[in-house]
C-alpha cells in the first residue's frame, strides 16, 4: 500500500466464516501513528492479543461476547450492527493482555497507535458514550463520542457518525494537518465505512488549497478511507443511512480544525436538525 492509497477495502466473506476483513497496519500504510484492523468472530472462537509498546481501542460493531483484560470476564455487547444501538468499546493501554471469546456473530474494530503512557484499561459502555446533533437540514448528522478528547487516554480519539441518506457529513469541509494550536493541530484519521443497506455508498471528497480539484471516493460497505493531509467532505448517496467510524491520531488530543472558508458561510444558513435523527438511541 503507497502512501497516495486513500480507499483500502474489506474482504467480504460469508457469514459463515470468521477471521481478518481489513488488516492494515501503518508500517504499510505509511503512516507515523494508526495502525487499523477489523476481525469477525464465529459463536466460541476467541481474539488475543497484547499492547507492546502501543495504546489500543477496541469498538464492538456488533454482536456480544465475553471480554477479558485482567479484570475478570465481563459479558459485553448489544447490539446486532452498528445501525441498531450505541457502541460497547473497551480501550486498552500500553503493556497490557486482552481476549474477545464470541458468544454470537461479532465484529470488532481496533486501531493501535505507538504508546508508554502509563494509564488503565476502561470499557465504555453505551451508557458511556455521549451522543449529540449537528449541523441543520441536508447537513444534519448524529455524533456519538466514545473516546473524545476529555477521555484519559494518550493519543487515539474515537467517534461514530451517521448521516441519513442524502446528507453531508464532515461539513463544512475541513483539514488538521498542520501543528498551530489553537487553530489546528496534526492528526490522522480514518473513516471505517458500514451502510444500512449492502448496496449503500457514500462520497468523500479530498482536496487541498495547492489541488482544489483534487479526488473523490466511492466508499461502500467495510470499506475504509485514509485522511492524512487536506480538506475532507462525505456526502451519503440518497436512500442510503452511511455510518463511518472515526479514529483520530496526531501531536495533541485536541480537536481543532480548519475549515475551509469558502464554504464556511453555511454554517449561518442551517435550519432545524433532519428529523430522521437520531438514527440510534441508547
Amino acid at each position: 500500500m503507497s502512501e497516495t492509497r486513500v480507499l483500502v477495502s474489506s474482504v467480504h466473506p460469508p457469514a459463515e466464516h470468521g477471521g481478518r476483513l481489513l488488516e492494515i497496519p501503518r508500517h504499510k500504510a505509511g503512516w507515523e501513528w494508526m495502525s487499523f484492523f477489523v476481525t469477525r468472530l464465529q459463536p466460541g472462537e476467541m481474539l488475543q492479543t497484547t499492547t507492546e509498546g502501543e495504546e489500543a481501542a477496541f469498538v464492538l460493531l456488533g454482536g456480544t461476547c465475553v471480554a477479558d483484560w485482567g479484570e475478570g470476564q465481563r459479558h459485553i455487547g448489544k447490539r446486532k450492527t452498528v445501525f441498531d444501538g450505541l457502541p460497547y468499546a473497551l480501550y486498552l493501554p500500553a503493556n497490557n493482555r486482552l481476549s474477545f471469546t464470541a458468544e454470537t456473530l461479532c465484529e470488532i474494530a481496533e486501531c493501535r497507535v505507538p504508546s508508554r503512557a502509563d494509564l488503565q484499561p476502561q470499557l465504555i459502555t453505551p451508557d458511556d458514550v455521549t451522543t449529540s446533533l449537528r449541523g441543520g437540514g441536508n447537513v444534519s448528522r448524529q455524533i456519538v463520542d466514545v473516546l473524545p478528547p476529555s477521555f484519559s487516554a494518550d493519543k487515539l480519539v474515537v467517534i461514530e457518525v451517521y448521516t441519513p441518506g442524502g446528507n453531508w457529513s464532515s461539513y463544512p469541509p475541513h483539514k488538521h494537518d498542520t501543528h498551530n494550536p489553537p487553530k489546528e493541530v496534526d492528526q490522522d484519521e480514518i473513516y471505517y465505512y458500514r451502510m444500512a443497506r449492502p448496496e449503500g455508498f457514500a462520497l468523500q471528497y479530498l482536496y487541498s488549497d495547492a489541488d482544489i480539484n483534487g479526488r473523490t471516493v466511492r466508499a461502500h460497505d467495510g470499506d475504509v478511507v485514509l485522511i492524512h493531509s487536506g480538506y475532507h467532505a462525505v456526502v451519503a448517496g440518497p436512500g442510503y443511512d452511511v455510518y463511518y467510524l472515526n479514529f483520530l491520531a496526531g501531536t495533541s488530543r485536541n480537536l481543532a480544525v480548519n475549515e475551509d472558508q469558502t464554504h464556511a458561510w453555511i454554517r449561518s444558513a442551517w435550519n432545524s436538525p433532519d428529523p430522521r435523527l437520531p438514527l440510534v438511541r441508547k
